[in-house]
């Protein structure tokens, strides 16, 4: 974990907890001319996770952009995770990534021999994915950060969404979470180093094999990918959304290694108090769940997982082929009729 410069101590936040909150997004976005185009098949209305476009009757494009500060200090691992977040939202759209522009900001201090080892890790992440980077665009900032511009391609008739979610639903998580609070720990260096190993793999792993095993499945109503809204805010866009209420199984949900003694302890980004607050007047809590596990769940993910929504007749089995590339993929979830909430964590 020791480098001689920590990309961590450059920024003010980490990775997808740096993003704007989910309220404040909100106002910006509000009332902003939306362009009419009938081949645009996904746009920005419900927060999807890209853009869709049209090509032909059997092609459409899949174009997203992600990028943010250092989440973690070695410069390789940065690149790779900041990739796979990035080509994510391909696999959330049930699309197949196929080329990428780098966007890099770095500043004028910053060695050269960090900043390839940056692009290094990104470029190798989409060689994984199949996905060649073209080129790319750099500026000097004050602050390091790193992303892609992707594009991937999808059958028009096979886009997947965040919203279509029925009553009687199950929902399926790929990954677990906690990378919010244990990147936060990181910083001050209170995570083990087998805490840390696994933190890493996790987010430097791509959502390709889950989307893989998800799109093969004939009943898909509806996917996303955990990033940094965190789990309860993505599970709120979907509700919300599919006009449907949400209800998390709190103890259900797979926690990384040392995610829930650091919340009790009191570790959390500042990403997960806004995501809480901005979904609080729409969400039930039970009283038997921990604070520290409702917190967890407003966690802002980086490179998190995908939570998919399908009959549950058709869940079990999903989950268990998932198992094969995800390991603790689980039905962490029900689907119901709308109630006066959105989210409801028991």
């Amino acid at each position: 974990m020791d480098t001689a410069i920590r990309l961590t101590q450059m920024t003010a936040a980490s990775g997808c907890a740096a993003k704007l909150g989910p309220g404040t997004l909100s106002d910006i976005l509000k009332g902003l001319p939306n362009g009419s185009d009938p081949n645009l098949l996904v746009g920005f209305d419900t927060n999807d996770d890209a853009c869709v476009y049209r090509i032909t009757d059997k092609i459409a494009a899949i174009h997203t952009v992600d990028f943010f500060t250092p989440i973690v200090d070695d410069p390789f691992w940065f690149g790779q995770i900041a990739a796979a977040n990035a080509l994510s939202d391909v696999y959330a759209m049930g699309g197949r990534p196929a080329v990428a522009m780098n966007l890099l900001c770095v500043p004028c201090s910053l060695p050269q021999e960090v900043i390839r080892r940056i692009l290094e890790g990104g470029h190798q992440k989409a060689v994984e994915a199949g996905c060649v980077i073209a080129g790319g665009h750099t500026i000097q900032d004050h602050e390091p950060k790193y992303g892609l511009c992707v594009t991937g391609y999808v059958h028009p008739d096979r886009v997947l969404r965040n919203v279509g979610a029925q009553p009687g639903d199950a929902l399926i998580l790929t990954k677990p979470i906690g990378t919010g609070v244990l990147t936060a720990a990181a910083k001050g260096d209170l995570v083990t180093p087998e805490q840390y190993e696994r933190l890493l793999h996790s987010m430097a792993t791509l959502n390709a094999a889950a989307a893989e095993r998800i799109t093969a499945c004939p009943h898909i109503h509806a996917c996303t990918d955990v990033t940094g809204f965190g789990l309860l805010g993505h599970s709120d866009e979907m509700a919300r959304g599919s006009g449907v209420t949400v209800r998390l199984y709190s103890r259900r949900i797979p926690l990384l290694p040392g995610a829930l003694k650091l919340a009790e302890s009191g570790i959390l980004p500042a990403g997960a108090y806004r995501n809480m607050a901005y979904v609080r007047p729409r969400l039930s809590v039970a009283d038997t769940v921990p604070q520290a596990l409702a917190d967890l769940i407003a966690d802002p993910q980086t490179s998190g997982g995908l939570l998919v929504a399908l009959p549950v007749e058709e869940a079990g089995a999903l989950a268990r082929d998932l198992r094969a590339c995800c390991p603790e993929s689980a039905v962490i979830g029900t689907v119901l009729p709308k109630q006066d909430y959105s989210v409801e964590i028991v």
